[in-house]
């Protein structure tokens, strides 16, 4: 009995021993994988890296402000339905629309086909930012002109892209069109309108997005140039920088906000050409027909903007990569 007590008891520690070294082999197995996945990723071209960190840094800015987004093309869109000297319809109202009408979920409509354009196309952005600074401004920081076209430049890589599912994502947060899905809507769009209306609005976005990002560059560039030296090398420098985005995406915003309306426009009526879709705004609503949703739209713009380059900073700077 002794023997089998001694026996057993043996037999439980050298299970324990395994058990423990199983362990061990596990952990030792996640750290190496890990640490291969890091070694494999710090091998991959800087481009390559910049698309990550720029991919990364829209999707948290979409998910967080995509309700905005969607309160700014009804209230641009509502323009349509009204008439001539009608009540305003402020940001407010349309908010508690879509919350009663549609619950609290339906603030975030659209937001699939806003993934599928923000994760490739800010990838996209900063990737070939990035590819153009290398290549111009490799010994030094561009000035304001040079970064203009930087942004701008590299605005019209990721536009001309990702505008077919631009084109989609309006639609889908207007709230006329009952699309199922990214892939269901591209479908529908061109059987019944043809592939040349996922390109509808080129002018307009173009005209939007390409001053904006080149403005927007130009101030923040300008801007984080003029900190102290303190700030921007201490552990605030983060904090600074997103301050410095929200300042230069305000002024960026409110000077690209008349595009931006024939913008959408453009897109959720694919029969108005641009110069129409400017024509109507201004015979129906005059000049501030041409400013509906400035507010949502410069929240939106401004902090999405202003997250998306600290983020990428920060991430680069983690790669070891000037940004």
């Amino acid at each position: 009995m002794h023997l089998c007590v001694q026996t057993f008891e043996s037999g439980q520690q050298q299970s324990d021993r395994l058990t423990k070294e199983d362990k061990r082999l596990c952990v030792w197995k996640e750290t190496y994988s890990s640490s291969r996945k890091t070694m494999e990723l710090s091998l991959a071209h800087p481009a390559i890296k910049a698309f990550m960190c720029g991919s990364v840094s829209g999707t948290c800015s979409t998910l967080l402000f995509q309700p905005l987004d969607l309160i700014k093309t009804r209230l641009q869109t509502l323009q349509s339905s009204m008439q001539p000297g009608s009540g305003r319809v402020g940001m407010m109202t349309v908010l508690r629309s879509v919350v009663r009408t549609e619950r609290l979920l339906g603030l975030w409509k659209g937001v699939s086909p806003s993934f599928a354009r923000t994760i490739p196309g800010v990838g996209i952005y900063f990737s070939t930012y990035y590819s153009l600074k290398q290549h111009f401004f490799q010994d030094g920081s561009p000035g304001a002109m040079g970064a203009v076209l930087l942004g701008g430049g590299a605005r019209t890589v990721a536009g001309v892209f990702m505008l077919p599912v631009t084109v989609i994502k309006t639609r889908f947060e207007c709230g006329r069109y009952s699309y199922g899905s990214v892939t269901g809507a591209l479908r529908s769009v061109c059987r019944t309108e043809g592939p040349a209306a996922l390109f509808s609005g080129l002018i307009a976005t173009l005209l939007r997005d390409v001053p904006f990002s080149g403005i927007y560059v130009m101030f923040y560039s300008q801007t984080k140039a003029s900190l102290p030296k303190e700030i921007s090398t201490s552990a605030s420098a983060p904090l600074a920088n997103f301050s410095c985005g929200i300042l230069s995406g305000i002024v960026a915003s409110l000077i690209t906000q008349p595009a931006d309306v024939v913008k959408t426009h453009v897109q959720v009526n694919p029969h108005l050409r641009t110069a129409e879709a400017i024509r109507y705004i201004y015979m129906e609503h005059r000049l501030q027909g041409f400013f509906r949703g400035a507010v949502p739209r410069a929240l939106r713009r401004t902090m999405i903007a202003a997250m998306a380059w600290t983020v990428y900073e920060q991430m680069m700077a983690r790669f070891g990569l000037k940004s």
